[in-house]
């Protein structure tokens, strides 16, 4: 690349679906001859990607617009919080162009008008698999965009459309892409990944040699045929989900799942019009263990929704009790512009909320940490995400990135990021485990 190539700075804000959407912007940045530049002094524009699903997220990408007009005068903003550029502009009039969310040509219509491109683009160095913002041995896949669900706290379907899946050919290739770059582990994210090819009608496909149909279960039976870590996040706990606890029990797919039930209590989750809310998930949970004793289940949770009565957040805790997640993260309930549940009666008061979420926490933090104590003395294969010196961080096949817990390593001379390692467990913590190498 000539040293006169223009330079483009980025940043990143939000969920691993905005990743995936910054990944492509930036992968189709280099394909026309751009340069990636580190920090903002380096770059002549600025591409900003936001999150606007809640207030604190609506702050943070304002502010980071903010800083990036501060340090580099010419930014262009794109995202979630795009889908409303009058919040944007009324805050930062300066910025050069808005768009919404997953609209990679518009921001690079906006970024090649504002700095025009090379003329002769270098294509031949940019690999295969686009250019990735997480290490090289773990990548998200992205199989739709946008949400069929009407949950009254949520606007992120107003933000994003509609359930978009993508052709099960082409996840699939690009999959294929990842594998043979070198990535061990394939997160899989959407808005609804239970949804997967509901709109396509569940169109019939071919890889491999393989008759597949667009479909959550044959989803995971395609990408198990890798033979890599492949975990799934963002399911929705409708009764198809049981079809893929084979695979899991197989091995094809990791025994994990990331499912966001919300609340605990029936009427709270009419309340928030939260799809199979109907559904009798402790009876499903306790027969998914029953099929895959070693299954991980992840989920979130919100406190102080309104209306939430003592007795309702009494059942979540008992809820809490009998389901005994592995993984659990909570929030408290904040109004977001546009979405149904603002016009509820009921506002839970802070002070209140603030108590319950310590509650919530309290017992979640005990159940992760019993779980985690049976773990002392078994030998479990990890994926080593880094490696300083003797010490080495790593994951379980109960760990995502970013979200969940890590692993320890001690006496970890000879281990190697984005490597496989057998290793036996030593101690734990409430959220963390320690282990030396088998």
């Amino acid at each position: 690349m000539s040293a006169s190539s223009p330079r483009v700075g980025f940043v990143s804000l939000g969920c691993p679906k905005a990743l995936v959407d910054s990944e492509r912007i930036l992968t189709q940045l280099r394909i026309r001859g751009y340069e990636i530049s580190p920090s903002y002094e380096g770059a002549d524009l600025v591409v900003v990607n936001t999150c606007g699903f809640i207030d604190s997220a609506i702050d943070e990408s304002l502010e980071a617009i903010g800083e990036a007009l501060e340090a580099n005068g010419k930014v262009v903003v794109t995202g979630c919080l795009g889908a409303n550029p009058a919040r944007i502009l009324d805050k930062h009039p300066r910025v050069l162009a808005v768009t919404g969310p997953h609209a990679t040509e518009q921001v690079l219509e906006a970024v090649h008008k504002h700095l025009p491109r090379p003329h002769d683009p270098y294509i031949d160095l940019v690999p295969p698999q686009g250019i990735r913002l997480t290490p090289r041995h773990y990548a998200y896949l992205k199989i739709s965009e946008g949400c069929n669900n009407k949950c009254s706290f949520c606007i992120i379907p107003s933000l994003r459309g509609k359930l978009v899946s993508r052709p099960l050919e082409q996840v699939l290739a690009e999959a294929g892409r990842l594998v043979a770059a070198g990535v061990k582990e394939l997160l899989v994210i959407s808005q609804d990944t239970s949804a997967y090819g509901v709109d396509l009608r569940y169109a019939p496909a071919s890889f491999g040699g393989q008759e597949y149909e667009t479909r959550f279960v044959d989803l995971a039976r395609a990408l198990g045929s890798f033979g890599i870590w492949v975990r799934m996040h963002y399911v929705y706990p409708y009764p198809h989900v049981d079809a893929v606890l084979p695979l899991m029990a197989e091995g094809k797919v990791l025994p994990y799942l990331d499912i966001p039930f919300q609340h605990g209590s029936p009427s709270v989750l009419k309340r928030m019009k939260r799809p199979a809310h109907a559904e009798n998930t402790l009876d499903r949970i306790h027969a998914w263990r029953k099929a895959v004793p070693d299954l991980t289940l992840r989920s979130s949770f919100i406190v102080g929704f309104p209306g939430e009565t003592e007795a309702e957040f009494s059942e979540l805790l008992d809820w809490l009790d009998a389901a005994q997640l592995d993984r659990v993260g909570c929030f408290k309930y904040s109004p977001v512009d546009g979405a149904t549940a603002n016009e509820l009666p009921g506002a839970v008061d802070p002070a209140v909320m603030d108590e319950r979420y310590e509650r919530f926490m309290q017992k979640a933090a005990a159940i992760s940490e019993t779980r985690l104590a049976a773990k002392v003395g078994t030998e479990i294969t990890v994926l080593v995400d880094s490696v300083d010196g003797s010490k080495a961080i790593a994951r379980t096949q109960g760990d995502a990135p970013e979200i969940d817990g890590v692993v320890n390593v001690k006496k970890a001379k000879g281990l190697r990021a984005g490597e496989f390692a057998r290793v036996k467990i030593t101690t734990t913590g409430t959220y963390d485990l320690a282990a030396e190498p088998v």
